[in-house]
């Protein structure tokens, strides 16, 4: 049981005093990029989606 404790008292210091926080704006930008990345790759992900299927459909209906 001290075991458990020395490690959950140690693990909040070193949340609490050792890690590197971002700050806000720092935090919005990350998050603007990975929304943006997110919606590039789904649109390209729905596109090969969409050609795929269509070649198929025409595959499919002329042989």
């Amino acid at each position: 049981m001290h075991k458990l404790k020395t490690f959950i008292l140690e693990s909040y210091d070193e949340m609490k005093n050792k890690v590197s926080w971002p700050k806000y704006s720092e935090l919005q930008s990350s998050s603007i990029l990975v929304l943006v990345a997110s919606l590039i790759f789904a649109l390209v992900i729905g596109l090969m989606d969409y050609v795929f299927q269509t070649g198929m459909d025409w595959f499919y209906k002329e042989f």
